[in-house]
């Protein structure tokens, strides 16, 4: 089963486990009714929130871990210098 097989049958399992939770349809194990139909409704947006602030935190961690890459800072300034060349070449004016 290919992984974006198995994260679709989880999400489509735990979709129906939630709407079956919401409706009433199954009780939650553990948690009283009242807690169960304070905390359902929410429940979406706390995974959406946290879902942002995981990817708030990885898109810091990997700016923050990013390498500088001289040579490959001289490569793109030698392909802009090039491409520049060719488009004046062409009549085109650049700068």
């Amino acid at each position: 089963m290919a992984r974006v097989h198995r994260v679709a049958a989880i999400a489509v399992f735990s979709t129906v486990l939630y709407f079956l939770a919401f409706f009433q349809y199954v009780s939650v194990p553990f948690v009283s009714e009242s807690t169960a139909l304070a905390l359902l409704p929410v429940l979406p947006w706390w995974l959406l929130v946290s879902f942002g602030a995981y990817s708030l935190w990885s898109l810091g961690w990997g700016l923050f871990t990013f390498r500088d890459c001289p040579e490959a800072y001289q490569e793109l300034l030698g392909e802009i210098t090039a491409a520049k060349n060719d488009l004046r070449s062409k009549g085109v004016t650049v700068d």
